[in-house]
C-alpha cells in the first residue's frame, strides 16, 4: 500500500502540473530531452523512491524517514512551482535542495540499509541532470 500511495501521489503531481504553452516557449539547453522522456523516467524513479521509503519505514530508521519525507516534499513542490507558477528561479532553489536531500538520504541510510541507499542513486543522478536543465532555463530566459 505504501508503494502504491507514493506512486499515485507522484503520478498525480505529474498530471496536475504538466508542461504547457509557457514551457514550450522557453529557451532550453541543447541537451534538453524530448518531453516524452520525462514520464517513463519519473515512473521508474518514483517506484525506486517508494521502495526505498517503504524499506526505511519497515526498518524504523527514524533519521532516514525524516530525510525521505523531506525529499518527497521537495519533489512534490518542484512541479507546481516550475510548471504551474512559472517560477524557474524558485524551482531551481527547490531542486538544489532536493538534490542535497537525496544525497543526504543515501549517505545517512548507507550503513543501516545499503539497498535503500542504492535505490536512490538513479534518482540523485536524474535530479542532478534536472537541476542542470533548470539552471539552463534560468540562464537562457
Amino acid at each position: 500500500m505504501f508503494v502504491v500511495a507514493v506512486l499515485g501521489a507522484g503520478f498525480a503531481m505529474g498530471y496536475l502540473n504538466r508542461p504547457d504553452v509557457w514551457y514550450a516557449a522557453l529557451n532550453k539547453a541543447a541537451f534538453n530531452p524530448p518531453n516524452w522522456v520525462f514520464a517513463p523516467a519519473w515512473s521508474i524513479i518514483y517506484l525506486l523512491i517508494a521502495i526505498a521509503g517503504w524499506r526505511v519505514w519497515e526498518r524504523a530508521l527514524r533519521i532516514s524517514r525524516r530525510i525521505w519525507l523531506t525529499q518527497l516534499a521537495l519533489n512534490f513542490a518542484w512541479s507546481p512551482i516550475f510548471f504551474s507558477l512559472h517560477r524557474p528561479l524558485t524551482a531551481l532553489a527547490v531542486i538544489l535542495a532536493l538534490l542535497s536531500a537525496s544525497v543526504i538520504f543515501q549517505v545517512t541510510t548507507w550503513k543501516a540499509d545499503k539497498v535503500s541507499a542504492l535505490l536512490f542513486a538513479p534518482y540523485a543522478c536524474w535530479v542532478a541532470f534536472a537541476s542542470l536543465l533548470n539552471v539552463e532555463i534560468v540562464r537562457l530566459n
